[in-house]
């Protein structure tokens, strides 16, 4: 996460486009990192989700993430799972795999823990999504 999101003038690219990016390519050294999806077309697009919670004071269970495109795919990530605090903010990095252009809804999921009581509920104060500026 040290490199998100893009700088103003956008996310080195590999490959055809490299030469967009010279003072990036004069560096010797350097380390580089490429998150793919599993399935085709593999692309992903890194964003960094922030969520603080609003419902009981602690309680135990997982937070999960469903986003919905244009086409009807959605895509579950688990955000935090185990004790879970109204007075913490929740963040992680994610790989999404539905370009964040085509996104048409965010779901927010809490699955509680069997052992949690029956009539506790939890619900999101706040979900803040931050993508790169030139939308990877």
């Amino acid at each position: 996460g040290d490199c998100f999101p893009c700088p103003l003038e956008g996310c080195p690219m590999m490959g055809h486009y490299a030469d967009r990016f010279p003072e990036k390519l004069k560096r010797e050294k350097q380390k580089y990192f490429l998150n793919t999806a599993a399935d085709e077309p593999f692309a992903t697009w890194r964003q960094k989700v922030f969520i603080r919670l609003s419902g009981v004071k602690k309680t135990r269970g997982d937070i999960n993430l469903v986003f919905h495109d244009t086409l009807g795919h959605t895509k579950e990530y688990e955000i935090a799972n185990g004790d879970l605090s109204q007075d913490e903010v929740y963040t992680k990095y994610i790989d999404v795999e539905i370009n964040p252009k085509n996104t048409t809804k965010i779901e927010f999921l809490w699955n509680k823990a069997i052992f949690s009581l029956l009539w506790t509920r939890l619900g999101a104060e706040s979900v803040n999504i931050i993508h790169g500026a030139d939308g990877r």
